[in-house]
């Protein structure tokens, strides 16, 4: 007497078990061939020859390409997207330090072109011409910067 063999299906609960891990497993590995792939496209350091045969590599043979990969290079992957978040991070506490601090507002330009009118630096008409500049939104600073693109243009 043989005794029936029963398989995972024919307990729900562990068929359910069985499909929930094929489905992790599955969206896990396009998690892997995504990021390998956007790692290929980001490394400064191949050239794009080199570029071009992985991603043949890992898009003709996937799971080959892709364990490959990550055995050969897999291990300054995380090294290269620290060192990208790192260089965001710079970018944008500069970007905020820039705007908080060196962002001068139309009040504080008229109130020191006053103070310069004032002491008799600048005359009534260059007094109005700056204020028109300071009111169109290209004060001092912004002249700054379109300075050197010509000066045919004044």
């Amino acid at each position: 007497m043989s005794a029936p063999t029963y398989l995972a299906y024919d307990y729900p609960l562990l068929g359910a078990f069985w499909t929930m891990l094929m489905i992790f497993l599955w969206i896990m590995w396009f998690v892997l061939l995504f990021r390998v792939i956007t790692d290929i496209f980001r490394d400064d350091g191949l050239s794009g020859g080199a570029k071009a045969g992985w991603l043949v590599f890992c898009i003709l043979l996937p799971f080959l390409g892709v364990f490959v990969y990550v055995i050969a290079r897999g291990r300054n992957m995380g090294h290269r997207e620290t060192t990208r978040a790192r260089a965001r991070q710079e970018e944008f506490d500069a970007y905020i330090r820039k705007t908080a601090s060196g962002g001068s507002s139309s009040v504080d330009e008229l109130a020191r072109l006053s103070e310069i009118r004032d002491r008799g630096a600048i005359t009534d008409e260059e007094f109005r011409r700056a204020k028109e500049l300071v009111l169109s939104g290209h004060g001092p600073a912004e002249r700054k910067e379109t300075a050197g693109t010509g000066a045919a243009a004044r």
